[in-house]
């Protein structure tokens, strides 16, 4: 059977990157990138990256807006002429302050939301009604998700224990296991775009990605069923990695760390239990009806929202090893989404540049944060397509993603994904 896996930082000295050049080999395997940059010292820095990339090269645009940027090429992947701390410095100092009264108020309003919900459609139990039901209340108990997100990084408030509180209620109710979600999650956002270190919808090494077996590469690329494996990498993390998100002596957390997971798993365990007294008193069919498939819905939007913030662009966008990666380097990779009606609904989750690279910012400080920070930014933020009413746009990039973001070269210190032209049959590589 095939195996179910898923797949403040310092810079160098301030300097700003000439118009350089990129040659690719007759293979698409490597390419090797020479950055010449100078600063307004005169300093000369030579920069040479291993660089593997997919048949075709990253796409090199032109720097519009004239002045002294105009005729220059941009490429994605090489290092920005700004420090984190220029990012921060343009954030208005209010977008950093925790409201924990505010956010216990988003929490009130989901929650009643979802029992609310629940309690009409049980009461009207139409089949008319149900998948209406189901759809609003997956998205719900995503929304719930993201609240619980927030207090694993600190930013529904500054008190820790009422952060644990909350988290676990939030995640537990979602059967999520709160300390080993957020332990995990801040790994994710200590190596966000690192090919090996990286815990989220990572890239898979060549090697690792051809000794899978077919059955399990078709699984891993074939919508929908990707996007329902979220609570098997709670139980089986990603290809190449081991330990469970429930296991105190997982080598995801330290010792200090064991009496949480112990904590967060009881509260799951409890869940579960909650969920089988409830299968007897209103019968498993009820429950599969009200808890269920809302349930599945919502893993259904935590691996396609999570996904596409980290894939899917219409232009490659790297991933590094080594020295190339840093925390900036690796934050600009990440992804806004715009989801239209749904924004509001899930906290503005879809604003993840921002979120990625400081999630000590509270989420209803996202937006604007983002604007102050766009100037500075510049190429290296990729505007998000505007969507309407439901973000059925979406869709479409992550289908297409799917088919031609399959793995990343062994080698290379800057690399981007590649097509395997195999894996749907005998199509031919773009």
């Amino acid at each position: 059977m095939a195996s179910w896996v898923l797949s403040e930082c310092s810079l160098k000295p301030r300097i700003h990157p000439q118009p350089h050049r990129t040659t690719l080999p007759l293979t698409p395997s490597s390419v090797s990138l020479k950055h010449s940059l100078s600063s307004p010292l005169r300093m000369r820095t030579s920069w040479a990256l291993n660089v593997s990339a997919p048949l075709h090269s990253p796409p090199m645009e032109l720097a519009g807006g004239g002045g002294e940027g105009e005729g220059e090429f941009f490429d994605p992947g090489a290092p920005p002429p700004f420090k984190l701390s220029d990012i921060r410095d343009a954030i208005p100092k209010h977008c950093w302050v925790k409201d924990p009264w505010r956010s216990t108020l988003y929490v009130v309003r989901d929650v009643a939301v979802v029992f609310g919900m629940a309690a009409a459609a049980a009461y009207l139990n139409n089949w008319a009604v149900w998948p209406l039901y189901w759809f609003a209340q997956g998205t719900m108990f995503w929304a719930l998700f993201v609240l619980g997100h927030d207090c694993g990084h600190g930013s529904f408030s500054n008190n820790p224990k009422l952060n644990s509180f909350v988290g676990h209620l939030l995640h537990s109710s979602i059967l999520v296991p709160y300390h080993g979600w957020r332990i995990s999650h801040r790994t994710h956002h200590q190596n966000h775009g690192h090919v090996e270190n990286d815990e989220s919808w990572h890239p898979l090494p060549e090697k690792l990605y051809k000794s899978l077996d077919t059955a399990t590469r078709l699984l891993r690329f074939t919508l929908p069923f990707p996007m329902f494996a979220y609570p098997i990498y709670l139980w089986g993390r990603s290809p190449g990695k081991k330990g469970s998100h429930f296991d105190p002596n997982s080598d995801l957390f330290g010792r200090n760390e064991r009496k949480d997971i112990i904590t967060s798993t009881a509260c799951w365990a409890a869940m579960v239990a909650l969920l089988g007294y409830l299968s007897f008193v209103m019968g498993p069919i009820q429950l599969l009806k009200l808890y269920g498939v809302p349930y599945w819905l919502f893993v259904a939007w935590l691996d396609v929202v999570t996904y596409l913030h980290h894939h899917g662009h219409d232009d490659k966008l790297p991933w590094y090893r080594g020295q190339e990666w840093s925390y900036l380097r690796g934050g600009l990779t990440t992804l806004d989404r715009d989801y239209g009606w749904i924004n509001n609904i899930h906290h503005d989750i879809g604003t993840h540049v921002i979120h990625h690279l400081f999630p000590q910012i509270p989420h209803y400080h996202l937006i604007e944060a983002t604007e102050a920070a766009k100037p500075v930014l510049g190429k290296y933020y990729k505007e998000p397509k505007k969507s309407g009413p439901l973000p059925f746009h979406l869709l479409g990039v992550l289908l297409k993603s799917m088919k031609e973001d399959h793995y990343v070269s062994d080698s290379g210190d800057v690399v981007y994904y590649q097509r395997d032209p195999q894996l749907f049959g005998s199509e031919s590589s773009k």
